[in-house]
């Protein structure tokens, strides 16, 4: 499979992804941990089968210290002991949040009660931008064919320096 584009090299694309990463940004920069954030972009990304967004967040996890043990059970976080009670509630919220369409309810209210449980009013608004953001980038993704294997952690924060 060959990418089918780049936006990057396109006028529209490049504008758009100028101003995506900046509201990447707004999230990077919140109170909620690094580590939840990465954790719930590399599930959702597994979700969607995105294997360019796999790499990119499992690298960058890795680059900032997340274990290989942690990395190699999001997938199977449910019957995993190695995640906190927050971030399992933000993996339960990216799990819910990315597969809109096979939940009449969309996100429950008991994953709901315990992301209220955990984070604050900062981190919510961050955990749930997140949500969307990753999904839209998977897509972006999928749609055009990027591939994974050859993301090198802070290449994407580098793209937009």
């Amino acid at each position: 499979m060959d990418t089918r584009f780049n936006l990057f090299e396109n006028e529209v694309g490049s504008r758009f992804a100028k101003r995506f990463a900046g509201a990447g940004l707004v999230v990077q920069q919140s109170s909620l941990p690094k580590s939840t954030q990465e954790l719930v972009s590399l599930r959702a990304s597994q979700i969607n089968g995105c294997g360019h967004c796999i790499d990119m967040h499992t690298k960058e996890a890795a680059a900032a210290g997340e274990s290989a043990v942690r990395l190699h059970l999001v997938a199977a976080w449910r019957e995993s002991t190695v995640f906190t009670e927050a971030e399992r509630a933000a993996l339960a919220l990216a799990e819910e949040g990315t597969r809109l369409a096979d939940a009449q309810q969309g996100v429950s209210d008991e994953t709901w009660a315990q992301v209220r449980k955990h984070y604050d009013d900062d981190q919510i608004a961050a955990l749930v931008s997140l949500v969307a953001l990753i999904n839209a980038a998977n897509r972006l993704a999928v749609i055009t064919h990027q591939r994974g294997g050859s993301y090198q952690p802070g290449m994407f924060a580098a793209a937009f320096d």
